[in-house]
């Protein structure tokens, strides 16, 4: 049936494939620079990169653009109380949230942009708005007229039909529900940063941004346009207002939306005490790698419920994962192929596609491919599972973590525990064996970059951490 995904637009699962050729353009609302990205901010950027990874799978190639906001209301407050350059105090952030991507294994998009180095894109876009008719100004700011745009309000699927005319709002995020004009570009007020433009100093709302740094890059109509649930009102349907009142066209074809992440059955909040970010994870002993299995564990359009009990669970089903496939690598196996085995792994692999292929499926995906390792488990230990199956099972492994990135340990000494440095050690016995004398060398160097020593003897290999 091919690649069907969930459109927020239409409310229907629709087969996808790009408007041109064989390349999808994708827009990714990336993060606001002021503070850490927590857990349910990375539970977004996963899900990018689970698209990402399963529309390469597919054999598209791609073109995404993720936007870093590096101006808006939060980052200018906080930059003054603490006398910081604003450009100072954004790139520590951005940093951060670049290293913790790196850290979960999340692709680099195409092009990651920052908003201040597209003002001038922002303010022509302003003025083409303004030279159709779509903008007024009032107090030296400019502001998108709503009425001028009937079809306000399907991305979100409210009727704002009866939206009180003229009512404004200066803040770039607003209640759901209250459907007001809103800002454009804002008077500078007092030592805030501004740049010039035809309308006066000031800088741009944080809704034209994305339309403008999209739309330079990807061109007038995206073939997908991502974010969290909570940016398609009001933020994702500004979007589509000004940018499809610019241009006369189709802004995306496809929105896709990633729900909320709860902690222990409760939204996150300071108050509770329950926001917790990725370093501070990292150093309750729990892995990078626990983490982004937990993510995808439950599909995209679902709420997830994050509880430090499913970071252990994730934890033993990375390591049953692993030590599975150590068995493949490492196990002495019969001569011979077995045909009925070689179907289970067929079977395997088209369910986790099928999966996969059904609006990203993680769960039923890793139900999948969890089932065959329990079927073939015990066809290893009946003595029925031969060497001429092994490529084919590790094959779906290899498939799988194309997808989910969590096979392989990260490299820091503080997260390696000693079951782990044990089974790499094995899996570079079992290389050398088998004359991969390039993949024993990569272990090696890999476990010594995290700080283990490995020493070969007679007796076999000791280690010890630097």
């Amino acid at each position: 049936m091919g690649l069907r995904l969930y459109n927020t637009l239409t409310l229907k699962v629709e087969p996808f494939s790009p408007a041109n050729g064989n390349t999808v353009r994708m827009y990714s609302c990336g993060p606001t620079v002021y503070n850490y990205a927590h857990i349910g901010n990375l539970r977004t950027f996963t899900f990018n990169d689970t698209l990402r990874r399963w529309l390469r799978y597919r054999g598209f190639l791609l073109e995404h653009v993720m936007n870093i906001t590096d101006v808006e209301d939060k980052i200018i407050r906080k930059s003054m109380e603490l006398g910081v350059p604003m450009e100072q105090y954004t790139r520590k952030y951005e940093q951060f949230f670049l290293e913790d991507m790196a850290t979960m294994r999340l692709e680099k998009p195409e092009r990651i942009v920052r908003a201040t180095e597209h003002i001038q894109e922002m303010v022509d876009l302003i003025s083409t708005l303004a030279q159709k008719g779509f903008t007024y100004e009032s107090d030296g700011s400019v502001y998108y007229r709503i009425s001028k745009f009937p079809s306000y309000g399907k991305l979100s699927h409210h009727d704002f039909s009866g939206i009180q005319a003229g009512a404004r709002v200066d803040n770039d995020e607003y209640d759901k529900d209250d459907a007001r004009d809103f800002v454009l570009w804002k008077q500078r007020k007092g030592a805030e940063p501004c740049w010039d433009a035809p309308f006066g100093a000031g800088r741009p709302g944080w809704h034209i941004e994305c339309s403008a740094m999209a739309m330079k890059y990807l061109g007038d109509t995206l073939d997908i346009h991502t974010g969290g649930v909570d940016l398609a009102f009001p933020h994702h349907e500004n979007e589509i207002a000004q940018s499809e009142a610019a241009t006369g066209k189709p802004f995306a074809r496809f929105w896709l939306h990633c729900e909320h992440l709860h902690v222990d059955m409760q939204k996150m909040s300071k108050s509770l005490g329950n926001i917790y970010t990725l370093r501070e994870l990292i150093d309750m002993g729990y892995s990078p790698e626990a983490l982004r299995f937990v993510l995808m564990s439950v599909p995209y359009r679902k709420k997830l419920n994050f509880t430090l009990d499913s970071l252990k669970g994730a934890q033993s089903s990375i390591e049953r994962l692993r030590n599975y496939k150590l068995r493949l690598q490492s196990g002495r196996l019969s001569d011979g192929l077995n045909e009925s085995i070689s179907e289970l792994s067929r079977f395997a692999l088209h369910k986790f596609e099928a999966a996969m292929d059904d609006d990203l499926n993680t769960a039923e995906a890793l139900a999948a491919v969890f089932e065959y390792v329990r079927e073939t488990n015990t066809l290893l230990d009946q003595g029925v599972f031969v060497a001429g199956n092994r490529a084919e099972a590790l094959q779906l492994l290899a498939r799988f973590d194309q997808v989910f990135a969590v096979l392989e340990p990260t490299m820091t000494a503080g997260l390696l525990d000693d079951s782990s440095i044990e089974a790499l050690i094995a899996e570079r016995t079992a290389a050398k064996k088998a004359k991969q004398f390039s993949r024993a060398d990569d272990i090696r160097n890999q476990l010594l970059e995290a700080g283990i020593i490995l020493e070969d003897t007679k007796d076999g290999v000791r280690w010890k951490r630097k």
